[in-house]
């Protein structure tokens, strides 16, 4: 039994490296990948004429991850056009190959070059002000000449997206500023001030997540630790007054049927160890869910003053 395991195992080792075939050679330095680097960066300086003399005269440019089964690619002429306008649309770029990567040039065995690269891209559209913090990965294929044939493109598709969706103005819901739950976030307000939490807390669902300015960014609180917070903060300041500035609003968003109220808040203060006062303004955003239930709630405000002597 043990031979026939060990013939068994030398097989499948056999047959391991068996299947491995060499299709070519991978180059971290190669013409072609200086080539690739001095058409990125002629690209990004909006240099079509130098961009040109990189590429073959029937050169097709494609979206990696198009779908259409009919897609003809952007020809020559069309590519430089656009290159020719990036500094037009484009402010404060820069095309750096992405943390740990570089590119490779690949020879491939009876076949032609290609070129992969992987970088990361920042730019501010200068007609929407969106920004682009973006990978791209890119291949690149060159004919016997040393020209660029093929541009083959892979990134987020949706920040583009929303560059063109910005050229027009869309309306995204309704804005109130009467609501039902504008009125359930100031009848909250109200019972906090008049410390009666049980009512307060009435509002919010048992699953809502808090978070507030002076938490790490992506942490937030349960409605549990909101209440052992606010403990101590009546334990130690009595709220003399909580009053809303201006009015708050209600937004009722098409996009995703968001429900959000924002408001504006004062807060008057008495330290109760030395009678020290305190007026701190706050912004919040509570979100409700249909049932007209807080389940998010986002706290604009600073407590550092109450640090003060």
């Amino acid at each position: 039994m043990k031979n026939v395991m060990l013939s068994m195992l030398l097989l499948v080792v056999a047959i391991g490296y068996s299947q491995k075939k060499k299709n070519g050679t991978v180059y971290l330095e190669h013409p072609a990948l200086e080539t690739v680097d001095q058409l990125q960066q002629a690209w990004m300086a909006g240099d079509h004429e130098k961009v040109a003399t990189y590429l073959s005269d029937d050169f097709k440019s494609y979206y990696g991850s198009n779908v259409n089964k009919d897609r003809k690619g952007r020809d020559k002429e069309s590519f430089l056009n656009q290159v020719k306008g990036i500094t037009k649309n484009l402010s404060y770029i820069s095309l750096k190959p992405t943390n740990g990567a570089f590119p490779d040039a690949i020879e491939y065995k009876d076949s032609e070059t290609w070129v992969q690269t992987w970088d990361h891209m920042k730019a501010i559209h200068n007609k929407t002000g969106v920004k682009l913090d973006m990978p791209f990965h890119r291949l690149y294929k060159f004919n016997e000449d040393g020209k660029v044939t093929v541009l083959i493109n892979y990134y987020e598709n949706r920040i583009f997206w929303e560059i063109g969706r910005s050229y027009s103005d869309r309306e995204n819901g309704k804005i109130y500023n009467h609501h039902d739950n504008i009125n359930s976030v100031r009848r909250m307000m109200g019972a906090f001030e008049n410390a009666d939490f049980e009512t307060a807390y009435s509002f919010f669902k048992e699953d809502c997540r808090f978070n507030t300015l002076e938490l790490p960014d992506g942490e937030t609180m349960s409605l549990d630790q909101i209440k052992e917070r606010n403990n101590g903060m009546w334990e130690a300041y009595d709220f003399n007054s909580i009053d809303v500035v201006g009015y708050p609003d209600y937004l009722e968003y098409d996009l995703r049927d968001g429900r959000t109220v924002q408001s504006w808040w004062k807060f008057r203060l008495t330290r109760k160890s030395d009678g020290k006062k305190f007026v701190i303004p706050a912004m919040y955003t509570h979100d409700f869910d249909d049932e007209g239930k807080i389940t998010r709630s986002n706290a604009y405000i600073s407590t550092k003053v109450l640090d003060a002597k």
